[in-house]
C-alpha cells in the first residue's frame, strides 16, 4: 500500500516531490496525485496516530479508477536552447509553457515536475547540473573503502576495521567511527553518533544503496530498510538514497572519503591498536584536526563554516537517541502466544493463526497487525520458554479461570453447603500440586451455573455417600442421569477432612503467575 501518512510527513518537512518518491518508493505521480488531494480537503501533517494508510486511501481515493489526465510535455530541445541564453530560467520557462497550454487548451505539467523531466533529458545527454547546497539540507554517508586494523592482544590476530563516514554537504564537515562490521547495528550506531556529533540533523540523508540501508536497489524507487526508515523518522529527516553507479549525487561523501583516507587511515597505517576504543580514539583526534585545517582556495576551515553557517539551521534532536530495533515475523499460536526468540508473548487471542510483524528493542517487544500496534511486552532474557502473558488477551472463560486459587474454590463451596465443600476439598486434596485440581474444581462450578447449587449440593452429598473422596466425574454423572432427586434411603457416613491444608498447599494466583508482573 501507497505510505501516504509518510509522503504527507516528508511533504510538511519540505522535501521535493522526487526526494518523496525516492524514499518511499512510489512513483512522483503518485506523489503529486497524493499532495493535490491533501490540499484540496485541507488534510495536513501532522496526523492523528490512529489514522492509517487504509483510511488516508480512502478519504482520499474513494474511486481508485478515476482515469488519469494526459498533460502536454514541453519541447526539451528547445529549453536547452533558451537556456544558453543570458537571463532565461526554468521559472521562466515554465510559465511561458504553461502559457501556451492554456491557449491550446491542454493541461501542462507542474512546475517540479517540469524540472524533473528536463533534469533527465540532460542526463541522457551527458549534460551535467549544478545543484546548489543549502545549509542543514543533506548528510551525506558511505563506508570507506580503505580499512584500519586492530590487533588482537591474546591471539595477535589483525582485525580489519570499517570506517563510516558522513559529511554536511554544505559545510563538508566530517564525522568518521571505525566498526569491526558493515552490519545494520554498525550503521545504525553510527548515525547516532553522528548526529550527537553534529548537533541535529537535517532534512534529507543521502545514503549509497548499501544493502544495510536499503532492501531493494532501483533507479527511481528504491526500497528503504524499515529500520532505517524508523530511525530517519525518529530524527525527522528523509532518506534519499544516490543512485546506483551514480557518484555525483553524494560528491561531498565520494570526495571526503578520498580525503580521509589520507588524513586517517593512511597516517595510522604503522600504529598498532589493541581495541576498539582505542582506534576510535585516534580517529576522533585526528578527525578534530582535519575538520579545523583551513581551507586552500577560501577562507576558514569546515568546522568554521559548519559553527556559523550550518549548525543554525540544523534539526533539534529529539529528547532520546534512536534505540536500535529488530523486526521479524511470527505466527500467533492457537494459545495467543507468539514465539520470539524462544521466548513467548501474549497476543489478542482474536489474532490466533495470523502473521504479525514484532519489533524488538533492547527492552521492548512491540507486535504490530497491518502496521497497527497491537501489544506490547517487556523483553525477556535468560533461559528459554519463559512467558509474558497478559490477562486482558486472554477469552474471557481463560479469565475467570485465571482469578481462581483453591481458597476461593473453597469460599464458593462453603456458600453452597457442606458436602460440596467437602467435595471440593478433596479433589485439591487428591492432586500433588494443589493446581492440578483447578480445572476439576471450575467444572463443578460450571456445574452450578446449569443445574443449580441446590442440585449440586444435592449430588456432592450423593456422591459422598458412594466414596470419601467424589470426582468431578462422578458428580456430573449424578446430575446427568437425575440421581440426585432420588433420596438416600440411610444417611451415609460423611466424614469431613481436617480444614488446616488438608487439601494440600493453598497458594494465591501471585505464587502461578496469574496477574501481571
Amino acid at each position: 500500500m501507497t505510505q501516504y501518512r509518510e509522503i504527507l510527513r516528508l511533504a510538511s518537512l519540505g522535501i521535493n516531490q522526487t526526494g518523496i518518491a525516492s524514499s518511499c518508493g512510489c512513483a512522483r505521480k503518485t506523489v503529486r496525485n497524493v499532495l493535490n488531494r491533501a490540499k484540496e480537503l485541507d488534510i495536513t501533517w501532522p496526523l492523528k496516530a490512529e489514522t492509517t494508510n487504509a483510511d488516508l486511501e480512502q478519504l482520499l481515493f474513494p474511486d481508485k479508477y478515476i482515469p488519469s489526465v494526459e498533460r502536454r510535455y514541453p519541447d526539451y530541445e528547445y529549453i536547452d536552447k533558451e537556456m544558453m541564453r543570458n537571463g532565461v530560467t526554468l521559472k521562466l520557462l515554465w510559465n511561458e509553457y504553461c502559457e501556451e497550454c492554456r491557449q491550446a487548451n491542454e493541461l501542462p505539467l507542474m512546475y517540479s515536475q517540469f524540472c524533473f523531466h528536463y533534469q533527465k533529458h540532460r542526463e541522457k545527454n551527458r549534460a551535467t547540473m549544478h545543484i546548489p547546497r543549502k545549509p542543514g539540507e543533506q548528510i551525506e554517508v558511505d563506508w570507506a573503502g580503505d580499512t584500519a586494523k586492530v590487533i588482537d592482544p591474546s591471539t595477535g590476530e589483525i582485525i580489519p576495521c570499517y570506517l563510516f563516514v558522513g559529511v554536511l554537504n554544505y559545510s563538508l564537515y566530517a564525522y568518521v567511527e571505525a566498526f569491526f562490521s558493515m552490519d545494520m547495528e554498525s550503521w545504525i550506531t553510527a548515525h547516532v553518533h553522528m548526529y550527537q556529533y553534529f548537533g541535529g540533523s537535517t532534512r534529507m540523508l543521502i545514503p549509497d544503496n548499501l544493502r544495510t540501508g536499503v532492501d531493494r536497489s532501483d533507479w527511481y524507487t528504491p526500497k528503504i530498510n524499515k529500520t532505517y526508515h524508523e530511525m530517519a523518522e525518529h530524527y525527522d529527516t528523509a532518506v534519499i538514497p544516490a543512485r546506483v553507479r551514480a557518484p555525483k549525487d553524494k560528491p561531498s561523501a565520494e570526495g571526503t572519503v578520498g580525503i580521509i583516507s589520507t588524513w586517517i587511515t593512511a597516517a595510522i597505517r604503522n600504529e598498532k591498536f589493541f581495541s576498539l576504543t582505542e582506534l576510535n580514539h585516534e580517529i576522533y583526534r585526528r578527525l578534530d584536526n582535519f575538520n579545523h585545517a583551513p581551507f586552500q582556495k577560501k577562507e576558514g576551515s569546515r568546522y568554521s563554516v559548519f559553527l556559523t553557517d550550518e549548525k543554525p539551521f540544523l534539526t533539534p534532536l529529539p529528547s532520546a537517541p534512536y534505540e536500535l530495533s529488530q523486526w521479524k515475523q511470527a505466527t500467533v499460536q492457537f494459545n495467543y502466544h507468539i514465539s520470539v526468540d524462544k521466548m513467548q508473548y501474549s497476543v489478542p487471542y482474536e489474532y490466533i493463526r495470523q502473521k504479525v510483524d514484532v519489533r524488538l528493542t533492547r527492552s521492548v517487544v512491540e507486535v504490530f497487525y497491518h502496521n497497527q500496534r497491537i501489544c506490547s511486552h517487556k523483553r525477556l532474557y535468560g533461559h528459554p520458554g519463559q512467558y509474558s502473558t497478559l490477562e486482558i488477551h486472554m477469552p474471557e472463560d481463560h479469565q475467570k479461570y485465571l482469578k481462581w486459587d483453591g481458597n476461593r474454590f473453597i469460599e464458593w463451596a462453603d456458600k453452597i453447603g457442606t458436602s460440596t465443600s467437602i467435595t471440593v476439598k478433596s479433589i485439591l486434596s487428591s492432586y500433588k500440586v494443589e493446581q492440578q485440581g483447578y480445572k476439576a474444581c471450575m467444572g463443578l462450578l460450571k456445574l452450578a451455573d446449569k443445574y443449580s447449587m441446590e442440585r449440586l449440593e444435592a449430588a456432592c452429598h450423593k456422591a459422598l455417600s458412594y466414596t470419601p473422596p467424589p470426582s468431578y466425574k462422578s458428580v456430573k454423572n449424578i446430575l446427568t442421569t437425575g440421581q440426585d432427586k432420588i433420596d438416600i434411603p440411610t444417611e451415609a457416613p460423611i466424614t469431613p477432612q481436617p480444614e488446616s491444608n488438608a487439601y494440600g498447599y493453598t497458594r494465591g494466583a501471585e505464587y502461578y503467575g496469574g496477574k501481571n508482573q
